[in-house]
């Protein structure tokens, strides 16, 4: 499988003061990841001005990850995605998804509806359309997070970049088949494929043993990709493996490993 070449990014957590925020983007920057990603959560600040505040670091792309549809009107969406588009000189990538199960009580407290899956990946489905003709002669790329059969077709038709969204002790084989149905479906359309590395390094936080359900040295855990260990040759070999057999080209990590995952971003980025 050829692949993309490898691209790195940080999700992280806007919060406190412009000076701290602008700090995370600088180091993230010089750390040499290629994006500052941003979740969609009212206990955050939000994502669009949050993006624009940090916009001017030099060679950072910037992006959501990921937007959810039901949280806003779509052409709000879109009007401000395409303006962060405009405004960076093209270094905004759009992330979007149905929404995550727990954001419902969020998308509530806004005033506006969960509604059905269907209904959700509507809202998708329009947001992008409204992107679509804002950019006009411009090009947003929208990172897609999907995993239902839907959602994949969806994704395989109209996004850049798709990450699969599912539990993160799925199993590899389960994932290596999620990324071949995309596939096919996309036809001659070859979009990047992200994933979330939960787990980067040995040291294990409570939290990153929460989410994973399970102690993460258990062979089931291992099989999975939220987890990256080992020395900085073995996770960088690790990640050409999953490229060659899955596809995954653009490795996302959470603030927490960023130290963890520098020296393999030095050694693989842009090969």
């Amino acid at each position: 499988m050829a692949g993309h070449p490898f691209r790195f990014g940080i999700v992280g957590s806007p919060r406190g003061t412009g000076e701290q925020w602008l700090a995370t983007a600088r180091r993230t920057a010089d750390l040499g990841y290629g994006t500052l990603l941003v979740p969609d959560g009212l206990g955050l600040h939000a994502p669009f001005p949050s993006l624009a505040a940090v916009a001017a670091v030099p060679g950072l792309r910037l992006g959501t990850f990921v937007l959810a549809a039901p949280m806003r009107p779509p052409r709000s969406a879109a009007w401000e995605g395409h303006s962060l588009t405009a405004l960076t000189g093209g270094r905004f990538e759009f992330g979007i998804g149905t929404g995550r199960p727990d954001a419902r009580a969020e998308v509530e407290q806004l005033g506006r509806p969960w509604g059905t899956g269907a209904q959700r990946l509507d809202l998708l489905r329009d947001t992008v359309a409204h992107l679509r003709r804002l950019d006009g002669d411009r090009h947003t790329p929208v990172l897609m997070a999907a995993s239902g059969p839907r959602a994949l077709a969806l994704a395989a038709a109209e996004a850049d970049i798709v990450t699969l969204s599912v539990p993160p002790r799925t199993a590899r084989e389960e994932i290596r088949r999620l990324a071949g149905e995309l596939r096919d479906l996309a036809g001659d359309r070859d979009p990047e494929l992200a994933m979330n590395a939960f787990l980067v390094g040995d040291a294990v936080p409570p939290w990153a043993e929460r989410i994973l359900g399970a102690d993460p040295a258990l062979p089931a855990v291992e099989d999975t990709m939220a987890v990256l260990r080992g020395s900085v040759v073995e996770m960088a070999d690790e990640l050409r493996r999953r490229r060659d057999s899955v596809g995954v080209s653009y490795i996302v990590v959470g603030e927490s490993f960023v130290d963890d995952l520098a020296p393999v971003v030095e050694l693989l980025a842009g090969t």
